[in-house]
């Protein structure tokens, strides 16, 4: 970088370097949180995985398990999807008043069918009149906890919506945008748009700008804050299987770029083995812990020499003693890979978009959304 680049402020509290974890359904919950903060050595803003405002309201059981946060985790972000401006507010002020959380992000970037149909997520911000809405009880319900927001471009290449949400969210008193450079369409397939980062940074100078979209290593957090002037970066599917990411962004970040990490699969079978034990302490039973991090078994072990026959036993176990044992039989001598780096996790696109009947219709006609639109579960 030609200079340091400044910290983001989110309210009171101060990121530095401006590197934030992106809220992944099922990924984003306190162990591997907490993971990640160890190797960044504290520094980032680690955020929840997706919590439905009408859940939260309900103190749905789910819900309150996804809320607790580790006391070492400061500050407490929790990432809010609502459809209904009422709800949405009820769920802010309860977090603000029982002290559940420290930053407040709201998703207008999921663009799964269950969120999408109900007018969430990547759909909502076409309708402008609704997201102001949300967004003016969302502030005003917080108090002193900032709100800050997630969206993609838009619904697809012919229904784009960033630059106006980005100026609504300004004028609603949003502390920060974060724009993951692709529409719902996309899914997470293709190349992500960083010119459309580089445009809503100068479209709303007013306040920080995080981009978001194939930031695979620390390089390209680098190049994304160099190439689009944005204020930070927002990591998500770069960093699965890699908590360890986080350590290069910082070096990275702080000029320190040779301290980059390239684990063997030692360190990496010794890092599975620990998330899964975080995961089996949080849930309160160990089985349940190894069975919630089967999902991450095939990230950790990309690229490294590891036989179909053996990926498939370690992605069934049950206990921490199995998972050991089973890497254990692996040559753990073996270097990080080369390309490893790379792409990882879906990679779907050009999906049709699928949203509440004559959504399209009208940009800003917002009749019809209620309680109703709300998911009652939480977690993407």
């Amino acid at each position: 970088m030609p200079e340091p680049v400044s910290p983001l402020q989110v309210g009171p509290h101060t990121v530095r370097p401006p590197v934030v974890l992106a809220p992944m359904a099922g990924i984003t919950n306190a162990p591997f949180r907490t993971l990640c903060r160890e190797f960044s050595g504290g520094k980032g803003l680690f955020v929840s995985e997706m919590i439905t405002t009408r859940a939260l309201v309900e103190r749905n059981e789910k819900t309150m398990q996804l809320i607790r946060f580790d006391e070492t985790e400061k500050p407490r972000s929790i990432q809010l999807y609502g459809v209904d401006p009422a709800t949405v507010g009820k769920a802010v002020r309860m977090i603000a008043e029982e002290g559940l959380a420290d930053h407040i992000d709201l998703n207008f970037g999921c663009p799964v069918p269950k969120v999408t149909r109900k007018g969430g997520g990547s759909a909502l911000p076409y309708k402008r009149h609704l997201l102001r809405a949300i967004l003016r009880e969302a502030v005003s319900g917080a108090g002193d906890l900032p709100v800050t927001m997630k969206m993609r471009k838009g619904i697809d290449d012919d229904h784009i919506t960033y630059l106006d949400a980005g100026r609504i969210a300004v004028e609603e008193g949003v502390t920060s945008i974060a724009l993951h450079g692709r529409t719902a369409a996309q899914h997470y397939g293709g190349t992500a748009d960083w010119e459309a980062i580089a445009r809503l940074k100068e479209h709303v100078p007013e306040i920080p700008v995080l981009g978001n979209g194939d930031i695979w290593s620390a390089q390209d957090a680098l190049r994304m804050v160099r190439e689009t002037g944005c204020d930070g970066v927002v990591v998500g599917r770069g960093c699965l299987g890699r908590p360890w990411l986080f350590a290069d962004l910082v070096a990275a970040f702080e000029g320190r770029e040779q301290e980059i990490l390239k684990p063997s699969l030692r360190q990496v079978a010794d890092i599975m083995v620990r998330h899964a034990t975080l995961l089996g302490e949080w849930l309160g039973d160990e089985s349940k812990g190894v069975v919630d991090f089967r999902k991450h078994v095939a990230w950790y072990l990309k690229g490294f020499a590891v036989g179909s026959e053996m990926r498939g036993r370690l992605a069934v176990t049950s206990s921490l003693a199995e998972l050991r044992a089973g890497l254990d039989e692996l040559d753990l001598d073996q270097p990080w890979p080369t390309g490893a780096d790379g792409p990882r996790g879906r990679t779907s696109g050009n999906n049709r978009v699928v949203l509440p009947d004559g959504w399209l219709k009208d940009p800003y006609d917002c009749a019809g959304i209620g309680e109703d639109a709300e998911l009652d579960t939480s977690g993407g």
